[in-house]
């Protein structure tokens, strides 16, 4: 995670900005804060993309999907933006894990026990998408979020529903090269289920050797070689472990018929680990290294929401040292100026004004007046025109008790 920077809000939708979780192409995925202290991932869409009513139309789609598909296999939509005008986002639970494209990047391809139980969860995973009528038609690496509980589906931005038959626009391909389809690559026919299982096995394939079925160890092909490729070629299954090449073998079929449905793709990784590493759940199937790797985004994301609690919690009079906490770089001190992030949750002051009103007994101080003790002579004369007064309006008051009695005589 990165630090927050003079460009980013420090609240989005009532929601805390903590860092910054990823970035892409229409926008940036925020780690949040919720008022109850729950840790969410909260994703924008760039200004000038949410003016574009098909970009809006996306994200609405990808709102409505993603909150459609519930389950253990994705992540639970919290809140999203509902201003019909506004700038657009959607907050989602926060899970402490990598994807699996960063996994296979920082560690290698996944170990060959975990596989076949990889290869279960996510078939289960698309057998409740199709489920819900739903065809995700992004199935890659880094969609998936190898969660400590199971492996999560992620991004249902491009998701439709299954008797929205076409799938192209302008003649264009959605999806990510490499993991299409052949039906989705030549943009040709209707789009159903059996697109994401071409998809999983694809998927499946870079999990157990670090690339694509379509490319070699090393290689970066063009974007229309690879989808030539996927049309015309078959996938080179060499690296796979044999019992998982048998079981996804048909899953690469040209022809959409031709392949098998999730549920069968689940039975298979389920004999596939009767006959290797025995019948595991996903929690204990985990290596040592993924369990550190999510202890260590959770004890990082509680420190970063600790942090930001405490800075709240702190007054100005302690303007003094403070606790950081988070990924990368500390974060911002509580009161540094003029850092738009610093005053997290309050009004930003003029340039020229105090960051925060002074707290009783802080800040400077107008210097005491001196007491008479220092300036004596001061004293002395008070005191003696005051006794001066006194005699003037004492001879007043007898003279005019004088002229009272002269006058009553006469």
């Amino acid at each position: 995670m990165e630090r927050l920077t003079p460009d980013d809000p420090a609240e989005v939708g009532g929601y805390a900005l903590l860092g910054i979780l990823g970035e892409g192409g229409m926008g940036r995925v925020y780690l949040a804060q919720s008022p109850g202290g729950r840790a969410l991932a909260l994703k924008t869409i760039r200004a000038d993309l949410t003016r574009d009513p098909g970009f809006r139309a996306r994200f609405g789609r990808e709102i409505s999907n993603s909150d459609r598909v519930r389950s253990a296999w994705t992540v639970p939509v919290v809140d999203w933006s509902r201003e019909p005008g506004g700038r657009q986002w959607l907050a989602t639970e926060y899970v402490p894990a990598p994807s699996l494209l960063d996994w296979t990047k920082q560690h290698g391809p996944v170990a060959a026990d975990l596989l076949p139980v990889l290869g279960r969860e996510l078939a289960r995973a698309l057998t409740v998408v199709g489920e819900a009528g739903l065809i995700h038609r992004d199935l890659k690496p880094g969609n998936v979020l190898l969660g400590p509980r199971n492996p999560l589906l992620i991004d249902f931005g491009i998701a439709h529903t299954v008797d929205e038959s076409r799938f192209t626009t302008a003649g264009g391909v959605i999806g990510s090269p490499g993991y299409l389809s052949p039906e989705q690559a030549n943009g040709e026919g209707e789009l159903t289920p059996a697109s994401d299982v071409f998809s999983l096995a694809a998927l499946l394939h870079h999990a157990s050797c670090g690339h694509g079925p379509f490319l070699r160890p090393g290689e970066s092909a063009s974007v229309p070689t690879l989808l030539y490729r996927v049309v015309h070629h078959e996938p080179d299954l060499s690296g796979l472990p044999p019992l998982l090449r048998d079981a996804l073998a048909d899953a690469f079929a040209k022809d959409p018929a031709e392949r098998p449905l999730p549920a069968e793709l689940a039975e298979r990784f389920t004999r596939v680990m009767a006959e290797g590493h025995g019948s595991r759940p996903w929690r204990a199937a985990l290596p040592e290294a993924l369990r550190a790797d999510h202890a260590s985004r959770a004890d990082a994301i509680s420190r970063a929401t600790r942090a930001i609690t405490a800075r709240a919690a702190v007054p100005a009079s302690a303007a003094g040292e403070h606790p950081s906490g988070g990924f990368g770089p500390p974060l911002p001190q509580p009161f540094p100026a003029p850092s738009p992030h610093a005053a997290y949750g309050r009004p930003q002051h003029a340039q020229h004004a105090p960051a925060w009103p002074p707290g009783p007994g802080t800040g400077p101080r107008a210097p005491a007046p001196p007491t008479t003790d220092e300036r004596p002579w001061v004293g002395v004369f008070r005191r003696g025109c005051l006794t001066v007064l006194a005699i003037v309006a004492g001879l007043i008051g007898l003279a005019a008790l004088l002229v009272v009695l002269v006058s009553e005589a006469l």
